[in-house]
């Protein structure tokens, strides 16, 4: 079979391998995971600012594509806290919400992400999300989850408030206060204490009954059904939606109708930046959790491939009244626990919701959004992380200062601003540390062939001979500072007749930096000092040679460093 084919349609390679075995680990995963899924859902799409319908219809179509075009085979698709807190952000600051034109916003959003995602596969672009470092990424998801945490309040007390930072969610809550709804405040206490509880404490309880692991895992994740099934219940037998209860309400009894986003160049121009940001976080997150479990069994995921599947479900989403979708690490986990063995498990838990589209909804009528607030909550608390604080600081204080600063600004900004900020942080630290790479003056060990700081070891060296290792590739950022640090060491000895740069860890010599060495070749032989160059790699030579430096270089290229001590001494 044509194998640039299987590339970008892996389901033909794992499809026709697919047993019988397979089928049943698939179909047990996709019903736990659709159990899961069912108030989460509702719940993100509460938290996008979206009608709850709208959390399933997101959980449909592109858990389907994605099956078609994803590499990971534990991967679950759809709606997450922090990319539909993401989405509220961009979309309250363009459109009304509750309105026609906000859902037609999420709409574009979704699909001005999935042709982005589906863009950078197609380029292989898929590097470009490692300009999040692991500590921003940790910060910003860290802030994000209190953010939501807080913005949730409003449901859990039965009050208004507004605000996209955590400073005007608070001032926004103590001005609402007075007008909380102690019944609505009851069920989301009980709700939210309940959830927390059976994540924590009922695990060890059904295991000293004497449960198995298996089936006690199983109970642990119908935790959320149950607080639905009893809060709902609760509001529908006493009524009190009349009594000040704000519930989920009439919800389309139906699969997900075609919709269109908008093509207007006036809106998308507002949503290309948050869509970008949505595009890049979602693609960090669903990546991470897909190549941490493919490494359990051995799996391999393509990054760039995971782009084009991601990419064509948010496309998927947007044609189908869903908003921006990703790869969730909770419900990942749960379909990796429970035995999934292809991304046929993702399809059949997008039949499982189908259904629940069609037959379940008339039952959610009466559920109290207090109880999908809570559910929000217990989720995104989980991925609070402080500890990365500590560990930053006691490591490197640059990566303590991006920390601080992503949290700092999140927290106070909102998502897009704390994000943009970590993401220029990140860079400008990589730019700064790479712009002064560590260069060592090594000598030769005795006895041996090889060569180690002369600060670290005692170490063979010789007069005449400087030798010096470059621990980086050398590019615009740090060329000069590798002329001033070859300057300063020749200039003040007198005895000095011979530089050798080792080369071991250069991997790539940029145009700027090829200018330095020619600028270093002319300053040594205005000295009467050579310079010679050890241990380069193939493509590098290639470079050098390719641009006529080698014919101009005053000393020689040798292949290993003891080699060019002894030449040069020869």
């Amino acid at each position: 079979m044509n194998t640039r084919l299987i590339r970008y349609l892996p389901i033909l390679s794992w499809g026709r391998h697919y047993t019988r075995s397979d089928l049943g680990n698939d179909l047990t995963a996709a019903f736990i995971v659709t159990i899961m899924l069912i108030p989460q859902s509702l719940a993100y799409a509460l938290l996008a600012g979206l009608p709850a319908e709208a959390g399933l219809y997101a959980s449909i179509v592109p858990i389907m594509l994605y099956a078609v075009f994803g590499t990971s085979r534990s991967l679950a698709v759809g709606p997450v806290a922090v990319v539909s807190l993401m989405t509220a952000a961009a979309l309250s600051n363009i459109v009304e919400q509750g309105t026609m034109g906000y859902a037609v916003a999420a709409l574009s959003l979704a699909g001005l992400s999935g042709v982005i995602l589906v863009a950078m596969g197609l380029f292989r672009l898929g590097f470009v999300a490692n300009f999040l470092s692991h500590p921003v990424i940790a910060g910003f998801i860290t802030a994000s989850g209190i953010i939501i945490a807080a913005s949730q309040l409003k449901h859990i007390l039965g009050i208004s408030a507004e605000g996209h930072n955590l400073a005007e969610l608070v001032v926004s809550l103590g001005r609402n206060l007075g007008g909380i709804n102690w019944i609505t405040a009851l069920i989301g206490v009980l709700a939210t204490g309940f959830l927390f509880w059976v994540r924590k404490g009922l695990k060890p309880v059904l295991t000293k009954l004497g449960l198995g692991a298996g089936l006690t895992g199983f109970l642990v994740k119908l935790g959320p059904i149950v607080v639905v099934v009893a809060t709902t219940a609760a509001v529908w037998y006493w009524g009190l939606d009349a009594r000040g209860v704000k519930i989920v309400g009439a919800v389309p009894q139906s699969l997900p109708p075609f919709t269109l986003p908008s093509f207007s160049p006036a809106l998308l121009q507002q949503l290309l930046l948050p869509a970008f940001l949505i595009s890049i976080i979602g693609f960090v997150e669903s990546i991470s959790v897909a190549q941490t479990l493919a490494a359990k069994k051995r799996q391999r995921i393509d990054p760039d491939q995971e782009l084009i599947g991601l990419g064509v479900a948010n496309i998927g989403a947007s044609l189908t009244g869903g908003f921006p979708v990703t790869g969730g690490f909770s419900r990942s986990v749960v379909n990796f626990d429970a035995g999934a063995a292809t991304p046929a498990a993702g399809a059949f838990t997008a039949v499982g919701l189908a259904i629940a589209a069609l037959a379940l909804t008339p039952l959610i009528y009466f559920l109290p959004t207090a109880t999908l607030a809570a559910t929000i909550i217990v989720a995104v608390l989980s991925l609070v992380d402080f500890s990365i604080l500590k560990r930053s600081w006691a490591y490197n204080r640059g990566d303590f200062a991006a920390v601080a600063t992503t949290i700092l600004l999140t927290l106070a900004l909102g998502v897009e601003a704390g994000i943009s900020a970590g993401v220029l942080l990140s860079v400008l630290l990589h730019l700064y540390r790479s712009s002064k790479p560590h260069i060592a003056e090594v000598g030769q060990m005795p006895g041996t062939e090889h060569f180690r700081n002369i600060l670290r070891h005692k170490v063979i060296t010789h007069p005449s001979i400087v030798t010096l290792r470059v621990d980086e590739s050398l590019y615009f950022a740090n060329a000069r500072y590798l002329e001033d640090r070859i300057q300063a060491r020749v200039a003040g000895d007198k005895e000095v007749r011979h530089v050798i740069l080792q080369c071991s860890a250069i991997n790539e010599i940029d145009f700027s930096a090829l200018e330095s060495l020619e600028a270093i070749n002319d300053r040594l032989r205005e000295m009467d000092v050579k310079l010679h160059l050890s241990e380069v790699k193939g493509p590098v030579m290639d470079r050098l040679a390719e641009q006529h430096f080698l014919d101009q270089l005053t000393g020689r290229v040798f292949l290993s460093q003891y080699e060019a001590v002894q030449g040069v001494l020869a």
